[in-house]
């Protein structure tokens, strides 16, 4: 596989700029091994699990990867703002834990997070270690904020699945606003998060400036998903309009933590359906239960992006980085021939 060379790719050590994103309930073990071994950053979403459960996935893609207890791994794991609020002043603290488990990134999104960066230096002063850390902003606002303090801003367009800003602009309006109110020579990196599904796009993200990509709904259709079969089956048969931005889903779900101007994009259902019913909650929350119990499938939740509808079918993750990086480099090389010097 031909090697993409960005600021990025450089930095981590990577072949490909392609980034697997954090997405809680979907991105598991077996995901994020593979888009590592194939070239790319794996990572995996804590969002509320346990810490012994995220040790014990963290073992799970060392093994996968085939590397020791003593060595980094060469993943991000992505911790939720607001959910870390909770974690953080528990009787179980997740993110010293977490640290210690030595990944090479940690993943911030999601709510004020400025106090976690802080702690993370903090802690890599102690240890000696230097920790990559991604802040997702989906506002030109955050992105200005988190600039200074980190690593890698991760800048994400409404038309991302799961939860984003509501209020947040398309990623290339986002996207071009950060690079002009950023000075060129004193940046974090820049990855580009939302709709993005094929190589074509990521090419164009990387002229543009982008030193990565964020994919989550491509690899939501592979067997290293978390979805089950009805969730990919919906997945298929979803179109360019099949997802929605809303709360509704959140909801239902028991999931409504989220701090003011955010929503999640999933695909609609009959979840929506009750909500343009004028449903109330109660009424909303009665019929999902009973859709669960009964096993009816109508009402599931199913996080997607835009890009749903350019997807039509399953295949391993490998094998999906590897058609998109190829696509991109293909899209590179022919952009470098529109130029006549």
């Amino acid at each position: 596989m031909p090697t993409i060379n960005t600021p990025l790719t450089k930095r981590l050590g990577l072949k490909t700029p392609i980034i697997s994103a954090p997405m809680g309930f979907a991105a598991t073990p077996e995901m994020a091994a593979a888009i590592t071994n194939g070239g790319g950053f794996g990572t995996y979403g804590a969002t509320f699990d346990s810490t012994a459960v995220i040790k014990q996935k963290i073992a799970a893609i060392r093994k996968l990867l085939g590397i020791t207890h003593e060595t980094p791994v060469p993943i991000a794991i992505g911790f939720i703002g607001w959910i870390l609020d909770m974690t953080e002043v528990s009787d179980e603290p997740r993110l010293a834990a977490t640290l210690d488990e030595l990944p090479v990134a940690i993943w911030l999104s999601f709510g004020d997070f400025g106090k976690y960066i802080t702690q993370i230096r903090e802690h890599d002063k102690k240890t000696g270690r230097t920790t990559f850390i991604f802040a997702q902003v989906g506002c030109l606002e955050d992105a200005l904020r988190y600039a200074p303090e980190v690593d890698c801003l991760v800048i994400q367009g409404m038309e991302a699945g799961g939860h984003a800003r509501s209020d947040g602009p398309p990623l290339l309006t986002l996207f071009q606003a950060v690079t002009n109110s950023l000075p060129r020579d004193n940046r974090p990196l820049l990855v580009a998060a939302g709709g993005i599904t094929t190589g074509a796009q990521i090419a164009g993200l990387l002229t543009i400036g982008a030193s990565g990509v964020v994919l989550g709904t491509r690899f939501l259709f592979t067997p290293e998903s978390e979805y089950g079969p009805a969730a990919k089956e919906a997945l298929l048969a979803a179109n360019l309009n099949g997802t929605v931005r809303t709360l509704a889903y959140d909801d239902v779900g028991r999931t409504n933590g989220w701090p003011p101007n955010y929503n999640g994009r999933a695909l609609r259902n009959a979840v929506m359906d009750d909500v343009e019913a004028g449903l109330s909650l109660e009424e909303r929350l009665a019929k999902f239960d009973a859709s669960k119990a009964a096993g009816d499938v109508s009402r599931i939740v199913v996080w997607a992006g835009v890009g749903v509808g350019l997807v039509n079918d399953i295949r391993p993750t490998a094998d999906v980085l590897k058609e998109l990086h190829e696509e991109a480099f293909k899209h590179l090389r022919a952009s470098a021939n529109m130029l006549v010097l």
